[in-house]
């Protein structure tokens, strides 16, 4: 499909399926890690009075959760499709940026880029380090 057969119908309809199916994706992966989580862990007691924070970067926690996940680990399964959950609208914004850009519809291109630049600084920044 070259760039002048795009219709803002089709762009709809793959934005909502983008969205559909993110979602659906995020919850079938934070459904599994909880089952296994609750498959080993279901007999221990919580204790919540002793809360310890992990003071890390983003970069850091993305790597951990996804190495953990690919060995099974049940709590970075759970914070995968967490992090699923949260990319869903990114991923939405990015192709609205590149749908626009097809469409040659400038002004929409350039504030959706600032958007981008914003969550991309929001993320970078917004962790204590």
């Amino acid at each position: 499909m070259g760039a002048s057969n795009i219709k803002d119908k089709d762009i709809q309809l793959t934005i909502g399926a983008l969205l559909r199916y993110g979602i659906w994706t995020s919850l079938f992966v934070s459904i599994t890690g909880g089952v296994l989580y609750l498959i080993k862990h279901y007999p221990e007691v919580v204790h919540y009075d002793n809360f310890k924070g992990e003071d890390t970067n983003l970069f850091q926690l993305l790597s951990a959760t996804l190495q953990g996940a690919g060995k099974g680990n049940a709590r970075d399964i759970i914070m995968t499709g967490i992090l699923l959950l949260f990319l869903t609208p990114v991923l939405r914004i990015i192709f609205s940026l590149v749908a626009f850009f097809l469409e040659k519809d400038y002004l929409y291109t350039a504030i959706t880029l600032i958007v981008i630049i914003i969550i991309a600084l929001s993320i970078s920044f917004g962790f204590a380090h």
